[in-house]
C-alpha cells in the first residue's frame, strides 16, 4: 500500500478519474492508495464536481506550511498511544458507518470528532481546525445534531460555545430504530385486515408484523437492560 503524501500526478489520475465516473473504490484501487485517502482528498478539494487536480495540489502545499501545535505525523502521543494516521483512517471508517445509517457527509464528520476527542467534546473553532472546513460547514452540521438530540452546547469558563456528545446516544437511537420497527409491524397488521386473512398476501404481511414486533420488543428490552453500560468509566491502572 502506497504511503505518504499525493503526488500531483496521482491527483491527476483522481481527477480523470471522477471525470469518467469511477467510484472512489476503483480510483483508490489503482493508485494503490486506501478509499479514504481518496474520499478525503476529493471532499477537501471541492467534492467531485469541482475537483482540480493543480488546485487541489497547492491547497495542500498551503496548509503543509501552516504552523501547527500538534503532533507530527505517524508519531505516538505518549500520554494515550494516538497514532494521527490510524486515528485519521478510523475516523474515515466511522463517518462511512455514520453516513451508511443516513447522515449526511459532513455531520457524520462533527458527530465522528466528538465521539474521538478525548473529552468527548469540542468548540466550534476545534471542529474547523480539525476539519479544514469553512465554520459554517460546522455550524449546520452542529444545528442538525442537536435537533436530533444527538449533541448538547454549553459555555465553557472562557464563555465559548461547546459542543458536547450525549452519553445517551446509542440508546437514544436504538430506541428510535426499536419504534421504527414496531410502526413497520403496525402498518403491515394493517395490509392483513384490508387484504382479507385468509389470502397469501396477508399471511405474508401477518408474517412480517410478528418478526417486527418481536425484533422490536427485544431491541427495547436489552437497550433498558443494558443503558449503564454506556455510563461506564474506563478502568485506570497504576503502575506498581
Amino acid at each position: 500500500m502506497a504511503g505518504g503524501r499525493l503526488t500531483q500526478q496521482e491527483r491527476q489520475q483522481i481527477a480523470l478519474g471522477l471525470a469518467d465516473d469511477l467510484a472512489y473504490a476503483e480510483i483508490a484501487r489503482r493508485l494503490d492508495r486506501p478509499t479514504s485517502t481518496i474520499t478525503r482528498e476529493v471532499d477537501r478539494n471541492g467534492g467531485p464536481t469541482a475537483y482540480r487536480a493543480d488546485v487541489a495540489h497547492r491547497a495542500t502545499e498551503r496548509r503543509a506550511r501552516r504552523s501547527r501545535p500538534t503532533t507530527p505525523q505517524g508519531r505516538r502521543d505518549e500520554g494515550h498511544g494516538r497514532d494521527d494516521e490510524a486515528l485519521r483512517e478510523y475516523e474515515e471508517t466511522f463517518t462511512t458507518l455514520l453516513m451508511s445509517q443516513g447522515l449526511p457527509r459532513m455531520t457524520a464528520r462533527v458527530l465522528t470528532s466528538l465521539f474521538t476527542a478525548e473529552a468527548g467534546s469540542l468548540t466550534a473553532a476545534e471542529l474547523v481546525r480539525h476539519l479544514e472546513v469553512s465554520p459554517a460547514s460546522v455550524s449546520k452540521a452542529v444545528t442538525f445534531l442537536e435537533e436530533q438530540g444527538l449533541i448538547r452546547r454549553e459555555r465553557d469558563a472562557r464563555r465559548r460555545e461547546r459542543y458536547f456528545v450525549d452519553e445517551d446516544v446509542w440508546y437514544q437511537s436504538t430506541i428510535a430504530s426499536a419504534h421504527g420497527i414496531a410502526q413497520v409491524a403496525r402498518t403491515a397488521r394493517q395490509g392483513v385486515t384490508v387484504l382479507g386473512r385468509d389470502s397469501p398476501a396477508a399471511a405474508r404481511l401477518e408474517n412480517i408484523a410478528r418478526f417486527s414486533d418481536f425484533i422490536s420488543e427485544s431491541m427495547l428490552r436489552a437497550a433498558e437492560q443494558v443503558r449503564d453500560v454506556l455510563h461506564t468509566k474506563p478502568e485506570t491502572t497504576g503502575r506498581q
